[in-house]
Formats: structure tokens, C-alpha cells, sequence
């Protein structure tokens, strides 16, 4: 399970996504990006942040560490923008916060270098969870101390938004001939044999068991939160195995 703690003050909007994060502060002192159950992309993308964030770190990565943050909703009140105002009032209850990297600047690949070792571990990790958001036009990569940091993981897994479909989505392959770290020469193939083998079923039975139950509920076509845990992973398994196989790094072919 995750951390959970409670936000005390919502100190600013950060309007640099379409789901309109905020920066808050908690009563474990801590300050959090705190992202909303009540913004347009709803709690699947929650769902998605949690299963990326946690698989990432348990593969060597670095992600900032998640929390999920209680909300109440008269925090608000006093918020003079009323599309913010809005999106806390419809956000009571349980959100995700992930811890507030200071003194970070964005990822520019002309100003900062990238092993391809390094490059290889998380373009392998991104064709793993089908992150379509990692492109040179928004990296969603920080550099914090001379170390790279990946963030913003709601745009992955996109088969978990139509589960009928969701088998013959995870099987696609995967274009990496825009991904921000692709000029870096990739080594994908030393990072499949690295980090294949740890992706688990108990490695992703551990992962989704961090999603928050109330999450999970109701969600069409399950019988139990459990199942959809198990749908979850399943995907992930399969592609694990072979998608360093099926990525393309160049507009000729696949590495």
C-alpha cells in the first residue's frame, strides 16, 4: 500500500498537462504534485501513475516516490480560479501525490547527455507499459542533481480503456522513433535481458496491489477488484517478454 497522507494547503496550480496538477502541502510536512480523481482523464490515469511509478522504481528507475492524499474538498473554497476551485470540489476523497522534486529542471537533449545503457532501460521500460507520451516535444523527463527523473505516466497502458480490446492492444509493437532519448542510441536489448527476467508475476502482483481499492471498483466487465488487479499484470507479463523485439527506433525498422 501506498503512504497515505492529507493535504492541508493547495499552494498553486502547475499548468503544464491536460490534467491540470496541483502543488499541495500535507500533514506529514511533505509537498506534494497532487494529481485529481475529479480531472477529465478520471482515476484510470491515477490507476495508470501508480502501476508505472511503482514498476519503474522496482526496476532501478527513478520516479518520484507516491503518496495518495486525502482531499477534502472545503480546501477550495478560498481558491480564486474557478476552474481549480471546481476541480477540488470534485476531487473529494483519495487522490495521488508524488513527491515534489526541488530544485529540478526540465529534460533538454541538447543541454544534458544520456548513456545508452541508461536510454535503453527506459525506452525498453516505455515500450513495456506503451507510454505514447515521452516524445523530444515533451519529454516528461526531469534532471534533478545531474540524475534523470521520469514523470507523468497517465498516458501508458492505454489497453486498460477498453479491456475487450485489451489482449490485441498489448500485443502491438512499439514506435520509438520519436521518443526524447532515441538520438542516444538506445541499447534496448542489454536492458531487455536485464530487466525482463525481474518482471514477475509477484513483481506485478506486489505493483498492483499498491492501486487504492476504491480505484478499482465498478469498473464494467469484473467481478472483484482483484480480477481487475489480475488484468492489469497480464498484459504486462506477456509484453515483457518480447517487446524489445518490436520496437522501432528509426523510421526503417525495428531494434
Amino acid at each position: 500500500m501506498l503512504k497515505e497522507v492529507s493535504a492541508t494547503r493547495f499552494v498553486t496550480p502547475l499548468r503544464e498537462g491536460g490534467s491540470l496538477p496541483g502543488l499541495v502541502e500535507a500533514d506529514d510536512l511533505g509537498t506534494y504534485v497532487m494529481k485529481f480523481t475529479g480531472a477529465g482523464q478520471g482515476r484510470k490515469t491515477l490507476v495508470a501513475e501508480v502501476v508505472c511509478g511503482e514498476l519503474a522504481r522496482r526496476l532501478g528507475l527513478r520516479v518520484p516516490g507516491l503518496v495518495t492524499i486525502g482531499l477534502d474538498p472545503v480546501i477550495g473554497l478560498g481558491e480564486p480560479d474557478q476552474e481549480v476551485q471546481e476541480l477540488l470540489k470534485s476531487s473529494g476523497g483519495l487522490n495521488l501525490g508524488m513527491d515534489f522534486l526541488s530544485r529540478a529542471i526540465g529534460f533538454d537533449a541538447l543541454a544534458h547527455q544520456v548513456s545508452p545503457e541508461e536510454a535503453g532501460k527506459i525506452v525498453w521500460f516505455d515500450a513495456l507499459v506503451n507510454n505514447v507520451d515521452r516524445s523530444w516535444r515533451n519529454p516528461n523527463m526531469l534532471v534533478r542533481h545531474g540524475d534523470l527523473w521520469l514523470i507523468d505516466h497517465g498516458a501508458t497502458m492505454i489497453w486498460h480503456h477498453n479491456w475487450p480490446g485489451a489482449a490485441a492492444s498489448a500485443a502491438k509493437p512499439y514506435d520509438a522513433s520519436d521518443h526524447a532519448l532515441a538520438p542516444f542510441g538506445p541499447d534496448i536489448a542489454s536492458a531487455a535481458a536485464e530487466l525482463a527476467p525481474r518482471v514477475t508475476e509477484e513483481l506485478l502482483a506486489e505493483v498492483t496491489a499498491a492501486i487504492p481499492e476504491e480505484w478499482l471498483r465498478d469498473e464494467p466487465g469484473f467481478e472483484s477488484t482483484d480480477a481487475l488487479r489480475r488484468a492489469y499484470a497480464e498484459p504486462l507479463l506477456a509484453r515483457a517478454a518480447t517487446i524489445h523485439e518490436r520496437v522501432r527506433t528509426s523510421q526503417e525498422g525495428t531494434k
